[in-house]
């Protein structure tokens, strides 16, 4: 709906001439014409599905705004208005009107209703008067206009607050801030739509002054140089300890972890045995990167201000994990005196696989990977349910698969556990084709397998990126201040 402002009368919104429904924002405006001069104009805001009903001017004026269910932290700044007698005095009493102008669009309530919440912009008096105009006996502020609406019937409800559904959060926000509703308001606000409002509460540091440079040298790289080269020099050799992990599997390194050596026993014999190639550039390597690992985590577990939080952190038990494997190799070398590489399909050489998780460390120093790993313990909700749909859909169809190729000759489908395989491939749309139907009936089933996996993925990925978002527009947030 476009508004036309007015060039001789004000005119506005009344929020003491007519009442709202719950969910509805009722504007009445009078324009230069006199046959629109007391003309009704409705405006529905943030989906709401209630009519307004009009009331004639003089109605009840005072808008007690009735029982929402909202949190404590809308309502909680509100003065308590006093009710009106019969003989009051309406410039005592603030029920005297005043015209807000935003951005040409006129809007006209009472005092007190704004002096409801004396903290705010329109609620305190000084901070008002900076914006009023004398030649026009007005309040103007260029501002965004359909945000303004909800703004002004939050101080009339006393505590509700919608956002416009045409109005984006991001707008809707700044309008928060610029009329200065109070934090707990905007936190409410962003709870409510979405928003990930992070704590304030200063992180806890050491008493002691070395132990909190230290602490902070050890974890906080932005907080002087020294500690960014440390950072810099950590996350190199984390690089390079990936790097080697995944080098020393190449063909021509095969065999290269051990060398041929004697041993001989108290009774004289001796038996040709392999020990690990401590000289080997690789294994020097590792035990370098190990040895910094191992420095690094002690250091910060002495400094650290509270040991309990310290072992209770999932990052610092991944740096447990990803130095384990090294030290659990060379413990069984020095009691068994073999080397490792004649089994390798033993158990030493699975735990092998979990220096991988070396790579999860630069989690500290990447914010990158920060965001993903908020984003990831945020939505494991939606996750859950995808993993829910995928299971369900894979037993159904493993099944269906299964009985429709019973008949096939060489069919792929021996089994219905058989099947799963086929049935995870099939419905994450990745369909490797070494197992595949034959008959019509399984090409059928096949067919519908792949749509409900594309339904399945399609239901919680826009919940798992609009969580990537807000956490990705606060980081930006953070940078920019």
């Amino acid at each position: 709906m476009h508004f036309v402002p007015r060039n001789s009368e004000v005119g506005g919104l009344r929020s003491t001439s007519h009442h709202l429904t719950p969910g509805s924002y009722g504007h009445r405006l009078r324009s230069n014409s006199n046959e629109s001069r007391h003309s009704w104009f409705k405006f529905k805001l943030a989906g709401s599905g209630s009519q307004i009903i009009p009331h004639s001017d003089n109605e009840a004026s005072d808008h007690e705004g009735p029982e929402f269910d909202e949190t404590d932290d809308l309502r909680q700044e509100f003065v308590k208005s006093k009710e009106l007698t019969k003989n009051h005095d309406c410039v005592k009493e603030g029920c005297n009107r005043v015209v807000l102008n935003v951005s040409g669009m006129r809007f006209e309530t009472q005092l007190r209703t704004l002096n409801r919440l004396p903290n705010t912009l329109l609620g305190d008096d000084k901070k008002r008067e900076k914006f009023w105009d004398p030649r026009t006996q007005e309040y103007f502020f260029d501002r965004h206009r359909p945000s303004f609406p909800a703004i002004l019937y939050f101080y009339q409800s006393g505590g509700r607050l919608e956002r416009p559904i045409e109005v984006p959060s991001d707008i809707f926000l700044n309008e928060l801030q610029f009329f200065e509703l109070g934090k707990n308001v905007i936190n409410s606000y962003k709870m409510k739509e979405g928003f990930f409002v992070e704590s304030e509460e200063v992180p806890e540091m050491p008493e002691g002054p070395f132990q909190r440079k230290m602490w902070e040298f050890f974890e906080y790289p932005e907080s002087s140089i020294p500690a960014r080269i440390m950072a810099g020099f950590s996350v190199l050799l984390i690089v390079v300890s990936v790097t080697t992990f995944c080098v020393e599997t190449l063909p021509d390194f095969e065999g290269t972890q051990c060398v041929n050596t004697t041993r001989e026993f108290e009774n004289g014999t001796t038996v040709e045995i392999q020990i690990p190639n401590f000289l080997h550039p690789l294994f020097i390597i590792e035990s370098i990167c190990i040895a910094w690992f191992v420095i690094e985590l002690i250091a910060r577990f002495m400094f650290c201000p509270s040991k309990l939080d310290f072992v209770k952190n999932l990052i610092n038990w991944i740096d447990l994990a990803s130095i384990t494997p090294y030290f659990i190799f060379m413990t069984v070398f020095f009691i068994t005196w073999e080397c490792d590489q004649s089994n390798q399909g033993g158990v030493l050489s699975v735990l092998r696989v979990f220096r991988v998780v070396r790579i999860l460390k630069l989690s500290k120093h990447s914010e990158g990977l920060k965001i993903l790993g908020k984003t990831l313990q945020t939505s494991m909700r939606e996750l859950s349910m995808f993993a829910l749909f995928v299971a369900i859909g894979v037993v159904i169809f493993g099944g269906a698969i299964y009985y429709a190729e019973l008949q096939q000759s060489h069919t792929f489908f021996t089994s219905i556990p058989d099947a799963f395989w086929w049935a995870v491939v099939s419905m994450t749309t990745v369909g490797y084709g070494d197992v595949y139907p034959k008959g019509i009936f399984g090409k059928l089933v096949g067919s519908l397998t792949v749509i409900s996996g594309l339904l399945a993925i399609a239901l919680p990925v826009p919940v798992i990126v609009t969580n990537f978002n807000n956490f990705y527009r606060n980081s930006l947030n953070r940078q920019k201040s």
